[in-house]
């Protein structure tokens, strides 16, 4: 070091700085260099650094900025003060200032021992000077100064960098990795949007850091109040962000005249929003601490337009929390619930299934209005609140669920009258819904027995059968999805995991099988939970059909044709993981001894129509109307609380003509049916 340094002493001990409370966090030790640089007006700041070698160990870290650097003949109330900063004394109720403990210098100790700040800026003659100054973790209690050089301004310009030497606990993949950037994402992107028209970027080795992906929602909404225009936008942030939830208020060159608090940042539903309001209106605008009416023309809080803004503001930001609520994190409760077991069982069947959506909307509702009624409970706290809930919506006192809640939060009239119509309407809806879905399914029941029964010679297994049960694959069992209908086994293989795992695109699969180009008719599969003696695990359930035209006796070559299908699945090394179980029926409208022999070798399993079982992998064999039985044994206590007019089904059926036109004209109504 230079012998013409001159030492300062601190205004505190080395001792007072380590007790202060310093960040042990890199990260945030980055970012207070980082704001020093916009505190310092700066347009641009730069975290620069370079790998030293293979390790990943740092050659360099430096933070440079083209602020307006630091003067001289202030540094006895900057860095020799502690704990007390000049930017105390100068902050206003924008966004231009951030530290102002004067701390933020002395976070190097973090990662390095010692840090050096060479900085330019214009004296009182307008004569750009150069010094440096620098800290060693060794005696934080002093810093050091150099002497200061006249420098040529048409060459150099005013700025700070900042260079940390000594490196020490951190490293490229540090400065690397995706959180880093996502943190500076949350520390800075609502500052860098307010200043965007000055030209203001963050910048990572020169290359400016782009912060969109933190955007989760924006909109821009024009507003008019008297003879004044407002440009305002909304931006909800998927993360919580540094600043607290403001509306700024921007002038017509699109500086920040003042910000204000929204009414939102006390409330715990995760809804990180800033506004930005921007207007000529605010072009001769003073916000005052204590406002009232003013005659010089200048405009405050008293003025009239200023609260028909906040109005029209609150109410924009209570219909977006609204819909993020409704949208956004109600369904992310739900899907928690579902995902931890704190939703009740449901069984998979119609009526059950709307049992639970009656549920999953009543919370949601509910969040929407109080979201602490849900937030801070533990898990066997939130299972008694869903239970009690699932009670009373089940019993004929469902609305007096709208009175507890009056006891615990107060309500709205709005939020109360939500609530009530919720709790009236969704029962209603839903039980509209599936009488509608119960009706158009015997509807199909009762033409696929007329189908298979009475014109059996007109209906073919490709025409008619095939398209219809890709629509009525729901006689099989509830909430399967279709993987594939009449295509290779190649095809139908490679669209399973595009349907089961929601995979961009169906994958690639070659089979190694002489079988390979077999057709099975209708391929189903699901994933459910299931809790084993220790342990909760996925299994999928996959279902493969083989159907047969009316007049087509199941025997004996048919069975085989499925047992084909069987060992395909079964000898094949991407299909056999402990946690898929296989099903493989074959039905048709009679089945010969051959076949109903086999029931009695299994039925040791009690399994009905089974004829064929290893381990994972079961073949059954059914008639058409053993299927359609199956169906009115499932839903039997929703069909008798309905009581359909089942002889006024059938005597709209029966009026089909008995030929190919009646054939097809059955198979087009029941391809139209919502099921």
């Amino acid at each position: 070091m230079a012998t013409n340094n001159v030492k300062h002493k601190l205004s505190a001990s080395s001792r007072s700085v380590i007790n202060s409370g310093l960040t042990d966090d890199y990260r945030q030790a980055i970012v207070e260099y980082i704001w020093n640089g916009f505190d310092a007006e700066a347009k641009v700041v730069d975290i620069q650094y370079q790998k030293a070698d293979e390790l990943g160990n740092l050659a360099y870290l430096i933070i440079s900025d083209n602020g307006k650097g630091i003067r001289r003949d202030l540094l006895e109330y900057t860095f020799g003060q502690f704990l007390d900063s000049q930017k105390r004394q100068t902050y206003q109720r924008t966004s231009d200032v951030h530290g102002k403990k004067g701390k933020g210098r002395f976070s190097f100790q973090k990662f390095a021992y010692r840090a050096e700040w060479t900085t330019r800026y214009l004296n009182q003659q307008d004569e750009l000077k150069e010094y440096t100054i620098s800290i060693d973790v060794q005696d934080l209690s002093s810093y050091e100064t150099t002497e200061e050089r006249t420098l040529d301004k048409t060459v150099y310009s005013t700025g700070t960098e900042v260079k940390f030497i000594n490196l020490h606990d951190i490293s490229v993949d540090n400065l690397e990795q995706e959180s880093f950037y996502e943190y500076l994402e949350q520390q800075f992107a609502w500052f860098l949007y307010l200043k965007e028209a000055q030209g203001v970027a963050l910048k990572i080795n020169g290359i400016e850091m782009a912060y969109d992906d933190i955007i989760a929602d924006s909109d821009d909404i024009p507003m008019d109040i008297e003879n004044s225009h407002f440009d305002v936008t909304y931006i909800r942030w998927n993360k919580r962000i540094s600043d607290k939830f403001y509306f700024y208020m921007m002038k017509s060159n699109l500086n920040e005249n003042f910000k204000t608090l929204t009414s939102f940042n006390n409330k715990t539903t995760g809804f990180y929003h800033s506004i930005y309001v921007k207007s000529a209106y605010f072009d001769n605008f003073e916000y005052e601490e204590n406002p009232s009416e003013r005659f010089d023309g200048v405009k405050n809080q008293a003025d009239g337009v200023y609260k028909s803004l906040q109005k029209k503001l609150k109410k924009l930001l209570e219909e977006k929390e609204k819909g993020f609520v409704q949208e956004v994190a109600a369904v992310k409760l739900v899907n928690g619930y579902e995902r931890e077991g704190i939703l009740p069982s449901f069984k998979q069947d119609i009526y059950d299934q709307s049992r639970k959506q009656d549920l999953i909307e009543t919370i949601k509702q509910i969040y929407s209005i109080q979201p602490k009624i849900f937030n801070g409970l533990n898990e066997d706290q939130s299972k008694t609140l869903v239970a009690f809930l699932n009670i009373l919506l089940s019993s004929d006192e469902r609305e007096k669920i709208l009175s507890i809640l009056e006891d615990i939060v107060t309500l709205t009239e709005e939020e109360r009258s939500g609530l009530y119509n919720v709790l009236k309407t969704t029962s209603i809806k839903n039980i509209s819904k599936v009488a509608n879905m119960m009706h158009n399914r015997l509807v199909a029941i009762e033409r696929l027995k007329l189908l298979v029964n009475d014109l059996e010679k007109f209906t073919t297994e490709r025409d008619h059968i095939q398209k219809i049960m890709e629509k009525c694959f729901w006689l099989f069992g509830e909430q399967f999805n279709l993987v594939s209908a009449d295509v290779t086994f190649e095809k139908a293989l490679a669209n399973y995991t595009y349907v089961l795992d929601g995979k961009e695109k169906p994958e690639d699969v070659s089979i190694d099988n002489e079988q390979k180009n077999r057709r099975p008719d209708i391929f189903l599969a699901r994933k459910r939970m299931v809790n084993d003696a220790n342990t909760s695990s996925m299994l999928e359930d996959n279902i493969i059909v083989e159907l047969k035209r009316p007049s087509v006796e199941i025997g004996i070559k048919e069975y085989r044709q499925t047992e084909d299908y069987f060992r395909l699945i079964k000898n094949d090394p991407k299909f056999n993981a402990q946690s898929r179980i296989w099903k493989f029926f074959v039905v048709g409208k009679t089945l010969d001894k051959d076949v109903t022999d086999k029931y009695d070798s299994f039925k040791v399993y009690n399994k009905r129509y089974l004829v064929n079982i290893q381990d994972r992998y079961e073949i059954y064999a059914l008639t058409w109307d053993d299927l359609f039985k199956e169906f009115e044994y499932r839903h039997h206590y929703i069909l008798e609380k309905l009581n359909f007019d089942n002889e006024a089904i059938q005597q709209e059926i029966q009026q089909v003509r008995q030929d190919v036109s009646g054939v097809n004209q059955l198979t087009k109504e029941m391809l139209s049916l919502e099921y």
